[in-house]
């Protein structure tokens, strides 16, 4: 993740990200989601009274464990307009908010109850695109994060 104003340019070409051109000194965020607790889901709604169309883009995250530096990196992002990269389960890589950006629209922090139960953050981030989100080149991916 990374705020949209901290990218200056984006090369796409037939459905594909090849580069992504961020401002001097930013960089991408990098969360490892524990596996089977992230979800994408990009919903087509469409009016043909108004004879529009775009696509609901929701990424849904879990962080565990409660901590100052992921607080910190929250309220950072929750004010902000972002670009995410998202690694699916496939290994392949999707841009969210590509145009529009996205938010952080929801989420939790939440201690637990019992020994078992997960303390830590639960994050929303919605967007609205006009098309399907992009993939984004797998060579690309290191250069995002340095």
């Amino acid at each position: 993740m990374i705020e949209s104003g901290n990218v200056t340019a984006i090369t796409e070409a037939s459905g594909i990200v090849s580069a992504i051109t961020k401002s001097a000194g930013k960089v991408f965020r990098k969360y490892e989601l524990v596996k089977n607790t992230g979800a994408l889901t990009e919903t087509i709604t469409a009016s043909v009274e108004n004879g529009t169309v775009f696509y609901a883009q929701e990424l849904s995250i879990v962080l565990n464990k409660l901590q100052a530096n992921t607080r910190n990196e929250i309220l950072l992002l929750a004010q902000n307009t972002l670009l995410v990269v998202v690694q699916d389960a496939n290994d392949k890589y999707w841009l969210l908010g590509r145009t529009q950006g996205c938010d952080v629209t929801g989420g939790t922090a939440a201690t637990g109850t019992a020994q078992g139960d997960r303390s830590g953050y639960t994050l929303t981030i919605t967007g609205a695109e006009k098309q399907l989100a992009p993939e984004v080149a797998s060579g690309i991916i290191a250069g995002l994060t340095t």
